[in-house]
């Protein structure tokens, strides 16, 4: 059983849901990761998801973005955020580590060598926002030999179709981005929400998580009422680029934050 799959089945167990932080390695400065991962899970994280810096990230809003530009002017790459994970394991074997970013760095390292180095550094899932499933089956065999999971993102129109395509070939979790629209972006409509994931319940027995959207303790803690697990990335952002003169600082309020959520959705 891969640690995600031991971790969700765990929760359940429990009744309890997956706290999902979200952070762009390298951001303020490459030093600030590594502890700050380790912070995110004394706050309460289940799992985490660990961005990988990217020079055209699409799918992200401007906080996202302006976080990768951060990283990539320290020279944070896909092989310094591999060598982060690294450093993370030596001292946490037990929290499943998710990569997240875009397939560009992926070909350039090439599918196998990237698939080798993401087994070396313990990553246990890696979601890439621009690979579709129907796309994606050199990458689904090259991770799962090596005991990763596929992550995949499922947006408000996608078909049941392609949910039963996901379910079919992804593996871990699925990822529900619950707004049209780039990370951060919008109001959160937790009704849409919850009718929609009924509809993805019906075509897949993975868990799934829901983000795009969380800024608060209170929305996580509905969202946790009929998700999986809820994920929290550009309110955390906010905190880095609200005190970049004082990392320190902006520590502490995304822990104040991070177990203000966990308390909430374990209400």
């Amino acid at each position: 059983m891969s640690r995600l799959d031991h971790t969700f089945a765990q929760l359940k167990t429990s009744g309890r849901k997956a706290l999902i932080p979200f952070i762009t390695a390298g951001d303020p400065e490459p030093g600030f990761t590594v502890p700050m991962l380790h912070d995110m899970v004394k706050a309460g994280a289940d799992i985490i998801e660990l961005g990988v810096p990217f020079s055209d990230p699409m799918a992200d809003g401007p906080v996202i973005q302006r976080a990768s530009e951060r990283a990539l002017a320290h020279r944070v790459g896909l092989r310094k955020t591999l060598a982060m994970a690294t450093e993370f394991r030596k001292t946490n074997q037990t929290t499943p580590l998710v990569l997240m970013g875009y397939l560009n760095p992926i070909e350039i390292m090439g599918y196998e060598d990237f698939a080798n180095a993401a087994q070396r550094a313990d990553i246990d899932g890696v979601l890439t926002v621009d690979l579709p499933p129907e796309e994606s089956a050199e990458c689904v065999a090259l991770l799962r030999a090596r005991g990763i999971d596929q992550i995949f993102l499922l947006a408000p129109n996608t078909s049941a179709e392609r949910v039963r395509k996901m379910d079919e070939v992804g593996s871990g979790y699925l990822y529900y981005v619950s707004l049209k629209g780039v990370t951060g972006a919008g109001h959160l409509d937790t009704r849409d929400v919850a009718e929609k994931l009924a509809l993805i319940r019906q075509n897949t027995a993975l868990p799934v998580g829901v983000g795009f959207g969380v800024k608060d303790a209170e929305t996580a803690e509905t969202l946790a009422g009929f998700a999986d697990g809820v994920v929290i990335g550009s309110a955390l952002i906010s905190k880095i680029e609200a005190h970049l003169d004082d990392p320190g600082r902006a520590r502490s309020e995304i822990i104040t934050l991070l177990a203000s959520i966990r308390h909430a959705i374990d209400r």
